[in-house]
């Protein structure tokens, strides 16, 4: 049964004389309301945004121009961005936070890894340093600054949700190392940066799964900088190549065990091209690959991974299994 209505109970309710009231939110200053995390943000975001760019662009493929975003790797000039951004362009364009323009010429580029150098003539710039990536961790602060849809200065903030990633270039070649973010990106941030909370690079943005909620890619610092030093130096990145076509397949079990291989996986070889270091060190169709220089040859991404450009008229073995006997070809690679 209900009991009566006490008042005096109401009272206590309502007015706290039982205990003490939550206090009420003081007002202060904008600086003093920031809490930790915000602080962390906006001091990054100031540190970082100088040295960031908008990059505008005209290409001789279609009518208009578009854009995207870049930092200033060195005072001199330099300026790192995505290949995708300013791939084909006609004319490139970089503005910097002060709103002051300077054409942009083309350093070099790698689509492979979806990087892209300019320099444009200016000097004492502010640029960013580059953290190292092998050092992150996941569900530490990503902060990412650019210029969506064309609106610069941008600023979100996430954390970084993955490491170790794999995507496609537009070139189909595989891109490893690639960080995960849920920092807010959108058509425009592409080539800008990512960075930690001391303002150091630890990705380049590149990729946002457009459907998706919070599913945005960057390359990792470690990469963006080893080929910007390349760019810089050479104007491209060299690989190694040999001249076939191939596709993975699966390796008989028998195989596998008669040869005591340690993985079941291969390459097919499907075509090999004339005058190739392939058909110079005696490959043909149907054989498959197992191994080059000893290491496991799992897929054809493997065998990318290990066409570097110091390969490049080296000459290595490479292991193949021809019908169920086991071969070892000495391959030297040609430059791609």
């Amino acid at each position: 049964m209900l009991s009566e209505f006490d008042p005096a109970w109401s009272k206590t309710l309502f007015t706290g004389d039982s205990a003490d009231p939550i206090p009420p939110v003081q007002a202060t200053s904008d600086d003093e309301a920031l809490d930790a995390y915000s602080n962390t943000v906006s001091r990054a975001a100031s540190r970082v945004s100088p040295a960031v760019v908008h990059i505008r662009l005209k290409t001789g493929r279609r009518r208009g121009e578009g854009g995207g975003s870049g930092f200033v790797i060195a005072p001199d000039g330099f300026i790192l961005t995505n290949s995708h951004v300013v791939h084909e362009a006609k004319a490139v364009e970089a503005t910097l936070a002060d709103a002051r323009t300077f054409d942009a010429a083309l350093v070099g580029e790698d689509p492979e890894t979806d990087l892209a150098v300019l320099r444009i003539n200016a000097g004492q710039l502010p640029f960013l340093p580059f953290a190292n990536s092998k050092a992150l961790r996941i569900g530490q602060i990503a902060i990412a600054i650019g210029s969506p849809y064309g609106f610069q200065q941008t600023v979100t903030a996430g954390v970084v949700s993955a490491l170790g990633r794999s995507m496609r270039a537009e070139s189909g070649r595989l891109m490893d190392d690639i960080i995960q973010t849920d920092a807010a990106l959108n058509p425009g941030n592409s080539g800008g940066p990512l960075v930690n909370s001391s303002g150091q690079v630890i990705g380049v943005n590149t990729a946002v799964i457009l459907p998706a909620q919070g599913l945005c890619f960057a390359i990792a610092s470690n990469t963006a900088q080893l080929v910007a030093g390349w760019l810089i130096r050479d104007g491209k990145i060299r690989r190694s190549y040999l001249g076939l076509a191939g596709q993975n397949i699966t390796i008989h079990p028998r195989l596998v065990r008669h040869h005591k291989l340690t993985h079941d996986q291969g390459i097919l070889v499907v075509g090999v091209e004339p005058s190739s270091p392939a058909q110079r060190a005696g490959l043909t169709e149907g054989d498959n690959i197992v191994a080059f220089k000893g290491a496991p040859i799992s897929s054809i991404d493997d065998l990318h991974r290990v066409l570097v450009g110091n390969e490049i008229g080296v000459e290595s073995i490479l292991t193949v299994l021809r019908g169920v006997e086991r071969m070892e070809l000495p391959v030297t690679p040609g430059e791609r």
